[in-house]
């Protein structure tokens, strides 16, 4: 069982393309100054690929053996994570892409994305904790005051202190609006009571404190989601002068026994047992729940990267058996059926890539673009975020069962380490808003709100891709036009089909929602896939001889023969959704 290995040829090629593609992001003045450019990319990459290799992927099977656990109102984490945690912090890798004004590097999303790849297929249960510190840092750096910001952002974008996001109950699940957590005002503070369940990282003692952002009501509040309000819990109360005070009245009950993920202690909280946890309003009263959701954007975004990150780390595992595994006198790498399943996750895991990086460009647009498109950006973003999350993580759960197969018996036993990226990334389609929840808001949301127009955009965009690849005159480039321009075909009419089916009956577009959400996203692979097949054979006929170019090429019109006919069987299934789904009775179930 080696340790993870970056893949940074195709890191690398993404995000230089990407740099130099229309958005010249590099060029922009927030990113100018700090060097942006494919200099600053290779260095980066291979100072996280490093730290991913050699210092968090051997974490992995020690954190899976050695789960997190909690007594006495105390957690203690698996071995080497608090070490591991330390040199992230080091590095700066907390606030890679946060504001130099409160300790941040300022960087893209685009190279924070690229490290959380990393660290997802080195250990994803380790990754969650860099994960939810910047999720939190970024809703206080969002809504917080100047004092807040002052206060909590330098030291959590240094790693000394970690954060979390405290949502659910017991009994709420994702229906936030019948919460019961409470919140009293005292002075310039509240009393924070109640319960929370699944909160990731909740307690540790890797870190000098803990930033808990809790929902909670107000006793005024409406009812409803309308009256959540957001705060800030601190597991240790600050001074005046910034040094740490008293233990504020928060404290683990217990962890969870998961599946997976079990380096990650996902925690049952307890907020004001005692006398009242303090708690600090983040933003407006009764606002705490839009407040948050300034978060979800980039936290789904990051959920679908761990459905990449496993089935990379699932992939590299495979193939390494694959070659060494010997059966009727050859490798099983040389089997056709073995072929198969590597070449569907090579290409899937490519296709994915491409995706989360492109629409992670979207993100440093909507931030620090042109001031008369970040608008356009941020709706793109918008559209794209359930696309990302929902259909990264099914294919993240089909690839790493994939690895499972390609090991045979031995890969369903726990000593090769097969079985557990599978039982990681089976988490990742459920939290941070189930997929059937990401499929809901992509259809009745994001379609809904201007009648597919920006899908419709998008679909533009892939036409103008599949006519360039067809002007090449090459055999193979026009075989992956053909293919891309029916899937596009299908995914235009069954958008009409959808917009069509939310003014006369939600429940029928609701019904299909789940396979628009995949056809749209294999769909979007396959566009991205060609564009850098298109991009390798103008590169090829300009002399240059990198062995990556050809296998690109080949590895996008394998996708566009074997994976890209999965958008017709989606596109049949949400046809159907007006017919059995919504006849047959609830009793026969």
């Amino acid at each position: 069982m080696a340790n993870y290995r970056a893949p940074l040829d195709d890191m690398t090629f993404l995000i230089d393309e990407l740099l130099d593609a229309g958005s010249r992001l590099g060029d922009l003045p927030a990113y100018a100054e700090l060097g942006v450019g494919p200099e600053l990319t290779t260095a980066l990459l291979e100072e996280a690929a490093k730290l991913a290799g050699d210092v968090i992927s051997p974490l992995r099977r020690v954190g899976d053996e050695h789960p997190a656990t909690c007594a006495d109102g105390k957690v203690a984490i698996s071995p080497g994570y608090a070490e591991a945690l330390k040199q992230l912090g080091e590095g700066g890798w907390f606030g890679i892409a946060a504001d130099p004004n409160y300790g941040g590097q300022g960087l893209p999303e685009l190279y924070s994305t690229a490290a959380f790849e990393m660290w997802n297929s080195a250990d994803m249960a380790f990754a969650l904790q860099p994960m939810l510190s910047a999720g939190a840092a970024l809703a206080i750096a969002a809504h917080g005051s100047d004092e807040q910001k002052h206060r909590w952002l330098p030291k959590m974008y240094s790693g000394e202190w970690s954060g979390t996001m405290n949502l659910t109950e017991s009994g709420a699940g994702s229906d936030l609006g019948v919460m019961k957590a409470r919140a009293v005002p005292e002075g310039d503070h509240y009393r924070i009571h109640g319960q929370k369940i699944f909160i990731t990282w909740g307690d540790h003692e890797a870190c000098d404190n803990i930033v808990h952002l809790v929902l909670a009501k107000l006793p005024d509040a409406p009812e409803g989601s309308r009256g959540i309000s957001l705060f800030i819990v601190p597991k240790y109360l600050v001074n005046e002068d910034d040094s740490l005070g008293e233990r504020n009245d928060v404290y683990p009950v217990s962890v969870e026994h998961k599946l997976g993920i079990h380096g990650s202690p996902t925690c049952v909280m307890a907020f004001g047992d005692n006398d009242g946890a303090i708690g600090y309003l983040l933003g407006e009263e009764n606002r705490g729940l839009a407040c948050m959701f300034t978060m979800m954007n980039e936290a789904r975004l990051k959920v679908g990267m761990q459905g990449l990150g496993m089935s990379v780390g699932a992939y590299q595992q495979a193939v390494e058996y694959a070659r060494e595994r010997v059966q009727a006198g050859v490798p099983i790498i040389q089997h056709p059926d073995v072929r198969r399943m590597l070449l569907t996750m090579n290409a899937l895991n490519e296709a994915m890539r491409a995706l989360v990086y492109t629409e992670a460009l979207s993100m440093d647009l909507a931030h620090a673009g042109p001031e008369a498109e970040r608008a356009g950006a941020q709706t793109r973003v918008d559209l794209m975020i359930p696309v990302i999350k929902g259909w990264m993580t099914e294919v993240g759960q089909e690839l790493t069962s994939l690895g499972v197969q390609v090991h045979g018996g031995m890969g369903y036993v726990e000593e090769t380490g097969a079985a557990q990226f599978l039982r990681d990334v089976r988490i990742a389609a459920i939290y941070e808003g189930t997929n059937g929840i990401q499929a809901a808001d992509l259809v009745g949301r994001k379609l809904g709100r201007d009648g597919g127009g920006a899908m419709l955009d998008v679909l533009d965009q892939v036409a103008d891709t599949a006519a360039a690849l067809q002007a090449t005159g090459e055999a193979a480039l026009d075989g992956i036009a053909a293919a891309l321009v029916i899937a596009a075909t299908d995914l235009r009419d069954t958008t009409e089909h959808i917009v069509a089916a939310l003014k006369d009956d939600a429940a029928v577009a609701l019904g299909g929602s789940f396979d628009y959400m995949m056809q749209a996203g294999y769909l979007l692979g396959g566009w991205h896939l060609a564009r850098s097949a298109l991009l390798c054979h103008q590169r090829i006929a300009a002399g240059e001889t990198r062995d990556f170019y050809p296998r690109k090429i080949a590895t996008a019109a394998f996708y566009a023969e074997v994976l890209l006919p999965r958008c017709a069987g989606h596109a049949g299934a949400l046809r159907g959704a007006g017919g059995q789904l919504q006849a047959f009775p609830e009793n026969w179930l």
